[in-house]
């Protein structure tokens, strides 16, 4: 079957949800979100995009479920009260998937290209873990309206995810925001927090890349089964709802960056607003919140200041959606993400 361009026409934003690390709960957050989005009356599609480890036939107890083909040589979704579900393992069934690049990419597209989605007004894609072929493929092919980020208060979970954040500027998508997953539990007798991973690790990213913390969601026993029995839970209605305000407030006037300078010593930016933010660039440089400067494990800064110099100057200046600014300096340095409420800590 060829790519049908057609098949994606009529669907309103089509969302990526990316962990880049496995075991953090992204396939259950993605069909979570998917079935809030639906109850809520809006016509909501969700794509497992995991060629070698589709999880959505678990997730809906759907076993025996076989994609079909119709009059048009599409293939059909399956229709889950009202959400539309598709996913490689509809095709495959319970065999392993045994192929290489190409074999991959042709696969993705054909789900992509050849599925009848019809109108909806979300297509939520649940992408396998990592920054390879599959992630390629569907940022290459499709436009998407953003991206979320699922995580877990883990080192090794947040460092995976910034590679995911990392990953979606180069390729120009936005970040919608953050979810963090099992980030603590409530114990039943006290009704006490306990944070699994250590709670000064609660909102990092939000603060390193100045992105939006959409959800914390502590470890919930009904997210741990068949999702198919989901009625509305109050985490996940969070998360959608501020899901709903990222969609609003992306690309409108009043997050966009106008202009950059660097004028007596300082980075400057100005909103279409009239709003504007300066921060010296020695300290913006000291400050610099990537994993060149900052410890990934300790959080620690490791940068030797006696190293940079007082007249460092950026060479480069990127905006980064609606929430940073990448900066390559004039020392070589290029990894920096500056987030805009740094600038507002570093006005003076």
């Amino acid at each position: 079957m060829s790519a049908n361009p057609f098949s994606l026409s009529k669907i309103k934003h089509i969302i990526a949800i990316s962990s880049c690390k496995g075991g953090v709960g992204k396939s259950t957050i993605a069909a979570a979100l998917s079935l809030e989005l639906s109850r809520r009356g809006f016509k909501t599609g969700l794509l497992d995009t995991d060629i070698f480890g589709p999880s959505l036939p678990s997730l809906f107890q759907l076993y025996q479920m076989r994609a079909k083909i119709n009059e048009f040589k599409m293939i059909v979704p399956f229709e889950y009260n009202g959400l539309k579900l598709m996913s490689f393992g509809f095709l495959l069934g319970d065999a392993p998937a045994v192929m290489r690049g190409p074999m991959v990419t042709n696969y993705i597209q054909q789900l992509l290209f050849q599925t009848d989605w019809g109108e909806l007004d979300y297509l939520l894609l649940d992408l396998p873990p990592g920054t390879g072929d599959i992630q390629l493929t569907i940022t290459q092919s499709v436009k998407l309206t953003g991206a979320v980020i699922v995580t877990t208060h883990h080192t090794l979970s947040l460092v995976d995810a910034t590679r995911g954040i990392l990953m979606f500027e180069k390729v120009k998508v936005p970040i919608l925001g953050v979810i963090e997953n099992m980030a603590y539990f409530t114990a039943p007798d006290t009704g006490k927090k306990h944070y699994i991973f250590g709670e000064q690790k609660a909102g990092v990213l939000s603060k390193r890349f100045g992105v939006k913390t959409l959800a914390e969601i502590p470890i919930l026993e009904e997210l741990s089964g068949d999702l198919g029995h989901y009625k509305g839970q109050p985490f996940i209605q969070q998360a959608v709802d501020e899901l709903l305000k990222s969609l609003d407030s992306t690309g409108t006037s009043q997050t966009q960056l106008t202009d950059t300078a660097f004028k007596e010593a300082r980075v400057v930016l100005t909103f279409s607003d009239g709003r504007i933010l300066s921060a010296k660039a020695f300290d913006l440089r000291v400050h610099c919140p990537c994993a060149v400067c900052v410890s990934e494990t300790t959080g620690k800064r490791i940068l030797d200041i006696n190293k940079i110099p007082q007249d460092i100057s950026p060479r480069d200046m990127t905006p980064l959606g609606n929430y940073a600014i990448g900066i390559s300096w004039s020392d070589g340095h290029s990894s920096g993400i500056y987030p805009y409420q740094l600038f507002e800590h570093l006005k003076y």
